[in-house]
């Protein structure tokens, strides 16, 4: 009885945020069989010589371009045929990212490397729609307990911009004075001197993230709920 031959691959679901476009996900267009001309995540085999991390990193930054600080574990994806050539078993990483912080280039088993709004998404090859499925849903419920937007917005930024980041990402109206006042009750947001005129009415004022009280209270627990 012959021992069965299993092989493991990263795939990373890097969803990327712009305050007018709202929120896309970066896609390959694969350059060989199968699926060949297809859209699909970023990602490929485990190296034996390197950790799942390193692994989900190399692909991302080899076919894209995109070098991301922080992705974080989603789910293992084991299917016998969801990949067509041999038994691939993969762990599948997710991450945010502003998307004017990179320029996108397409190399190794790569022919294109895009960002697609995530309404507006291309078919997608072997089982990538249900991955990209389980981020989303993984993404949306994290916000709704643990605060996010240090990579996502600008160093100064006016409250209107982090509420619309959640409203995009939850795909849905929030209640800004609530929003907001539970935001602002966390304590993790400094209000700045400056001001930006965001329309009529008289100017508002800039925030910025807190990076030490955030670092203690995500090591203590968030008490955040929307």
């Amino acid at each position: 009885m012959s021992l069965p031959t299993i092989r493991l691959a990263v795939d990373a679901v890097v969803f990327g945020y712009d305050p007018k476009e709202g929120i896309s996900v970066l896609l390959i267009q694969r350059k060989y069989d199968p699926f060949k001309g297809g859209w699909a995540l970023p990602g490929g085999l485990v190296n034996e010589d390197e950790s799942l991390e390193h692994a989900v990193e190399r692909e991302l930054e080899e076919e894209t371009g995109v070098k991301v600080d922080y992705l974080e574990q989603l789910y293992t994806f084991g299917n016998p045929g969801r990949d067509p050539r041999n038994r691939v078993v993969a762990v599948a990483y997710y991450g945010l990212v502003k998307k004017s912080d990179f320029i996108l280039y397409a190399a190794t088993d790569a022919d294109d490397a895009k960002w697609f709004h995530w309404d507006e998404l291309p078919e997608l090859a072997f089982d990538h729609k249900d991955i990209l499925e389980t981020a989303i849903k993984r993404l949306r419920g994290k916000i709704r307990y643990e605060p996010i937007g240090f990579e996502l917005l600008d160093d100064k930024f006016p409250f209107s911009d982090l509420h619309k980041l959640y409203e995009n990402v939850l795909d849905k109206e929030v209640d800004r004075r609530n929003f907001k006042k539970k935001f602002l009750q966390l304590d993790i947001l400094t209000e700045l001197e400056e001001k930006v005129s965001e329309g009529p009415g008289r100017p508002g004022s800039l925030f910025k993230f807190n990076q030490e009280k955030y670092d203690k209270f995500k090591k203590e627990g968030f008490n955040f709920e929307i």
